[in-house]
């Protein structure tokens, strides 16, 4: 997930911007660290794996599979634990030879999400059952068979990150180690070494599948990983993806996020039918002006700054306001410059209603209607509780595995993000470095319409802007839904996610 600023999707946690406090991730709220001592105080409890066998009826025929849970510890080069690396690996009774059916690892985003939101909502043979619009449903929840499962496709390996999940490091000292771009990646691309080689899944095709920050992750190693132990994937799937942060940090002096967002206000000013007429008769005719106006008068309005003419100024705000249902007077006192958490607020602030940054669909009540941003997001509240509780009951009683660790879904168990000063996350280059190296690896990405976390229009900048050979372009395909972060929540959508990337796997392996 979500989540994945850093969403499910994926959740919690921040990066840095020089200068600021940290500020949420496109996924979450900002993680609470837990209190080193009363971590520490707590038994050392590490479960051997555990290996549980079973099946699923898919379209008539029987699926039979295993799945190990349990933990991989990382060492450093003096063979010190350094941390302990929680995992869900789910094996289907192979046809052929076992160590060549496809093996793809999943996570999530945060940074600070565990992994629980790709694997119960879309890819794991079981999913949490929400209503089909993506709405939380009445408790007690349940987990229902997942008729749309990747489980037939690939193999699938689930890893929880250093701090989330049941994934800890040896001390609460070195966590630290961990907590940032380049720590995150070298210990997810160590977790992928050891799993190939205690599993002896050396000579499986290979493939990511990343959400949100998760997709930051899975640029970074698709770079990372050939460069340092010579693993090259067949595909690499980003769900709800960013790789270069300049594109959604409405930071002083970077215009780029309002521009890259604009098409999203559209799309849930469309949905909450705040358009003018002619817009509101047809979503993606909507989408199509206003991409087109904001990569043009937009931008070149924006960039004119305080020399822009009182007569400009007038047409870009008659526009501004017609792809985003606002009003011009709110427009104008914002100096055309309309911030997430300010468009959430206000779209349907008449109403006492916000709207949610995960999943622009979902409405929510706060305390007062006044106010620069919503006290909550209602996009999150309806699936946190779902999975939180379902989680927790499968892993246990389905699958097993018994500690009393407490499974950091949303963070909690992560401290302050760091990267390198004075510049934005970026990964993309290490994404473009991978195609280079890898002249067979192809991208998926998946973007949903109602996503204020990761706009799609924000993916698209980036993914034009990597410097690509029209051959190494030829090897991206994308799909856009009509649903937010989670874009695997809404049914329709969890099928065709489904159909997409059956279709896109099945052309990564083809000779």
């Amino acid at each position: 997930m979500a989540i994945g600023s850093f969403v499910p999707l994926a959740l919690v946690a921040a990066l840095q911007v020089p200068g600021e406090r940290p500020a949420p991730s496109p996924a979450t709220p900002r993680p609470v660290a837990p209190e080193p001592a009363a971590e520490a105080a707590r038994p050392a409890v590490e479960p051997e794996p555990v290996v549980t066998r079973h099946e699923l009826r898919l379209t008539g025929k029987l699926l039979r599979y295993t799945v190990t849970t349990g933990r991989l510890s990382l060492k450093n080069e003096k063979g010190e634990t350094e941390a302990h690396v929680f995992f869900m690996a789910y094996v289907a009774d192979p046809a052929g030879e076992p160590g060549q059916r496809p093996l793809t690892f999943s996570f999530n985003g945060g940074p600070g999400s565990s992994s629980v939101w790709l694997h119960l909502g879309a890819l794991g043979p079981r999913r949490v059952r929400m209503l089909d619009d993506g709405g939380m449903p009445q408790p007690p929840y349940e987990l229902v068979d997942n008729e749309n499962t990747w489980l037939d496709l690939t193999d699938m390996v689930f890893i929880d990150p250093v701090g989330t999940g049941y994934s800890r490091a040896a001390t609460p000292e070195l966590g630290r180690k961990f907590f940032g771009l380049e720590g995150d990646l070298a210990s997810i691309a160590e977790f992928v070494r050891l799993y190939l080689s205690r599993y002896e899944r050396w000579g499986s095709p290979l493939f990511l599948v990343g959400e949100s920050y998760g997709t930051t992750r899975a640029a970074g190693l698709s770079g990372l990983l050939v460069e340092r132990y010579g693993v090259a994937f067949n595909g690499i799937m980003l769900v709800s993806s960013i790789l270069n942060f300049q594109t959604t940090r409405f930071t002083k002096g970077n215009d780029l996020p309002y521009v890259l967002f604009l098409p999203s206000y559209t799309a849930t000013a469309w949905h909450h039918k705040k358009l003018a007429a002619d817009l509101q008769a047809d979503l993606r005719k909507a989408l199509a002006e206003a991409e087109a106006f904001a990569a043009n008068e937009y931008m070149l309005a924006l960039g004119r700054g305080d020399a822009l003419q009182d007569v400009e100024r007038a047409l870009v705000l008659e526009k501004l306001s017609r792809y985003t249902g606002l009003s011009k007077e709110f427009l104008d006192a914002a100096n055309l410059r309309v911030t997430q958490p300010e468009f959430c607020k206000e779209l349907r602030r008449s109403e006492r209603l916000t709207v949610g940054r995960l999943d622009s669909r979902f409405t929510g009540i706060d305390e007062k209607a006044s106010g620069e941003r919503p006290g909550f997001d209602p996009s999150m509240a309806a699936i946190r509780p779902p999975y939180t509780s379902m989680f927790n009951d499968y892993v246990r009683r389905s699958l097993g595995y018994k500690s009393d660790l407490h499974y950091y879904i949303l963070g909690g168990g992560i401290g302050p993000w760091e990267y390198p000063e004075g510049r934005f996350p970026d990964t993309s280059e290490s994404l473009r470095s991978a195609f280079s190296q890898n002249p067979s690896m192809r991208v998926f990405v998946a973007s949903g319409y109602y996503d204020l976390a990761t706009p799609y229009f924000a993916t698209r900048y980036t993914l034009d802007h990597m410097g690509l050979e029209p051959s190494q372009r030829e090897r991206i395909s994308t799909s856009d839904y009509e649903a937010g972060h989670m874009m695997y929540i809404r049914k329709p959508d969890l099928a065709r996610l489904r159909a997409d990337v059956g279709a896109f796997m099945a052309k990564a392996l083809a000779r």
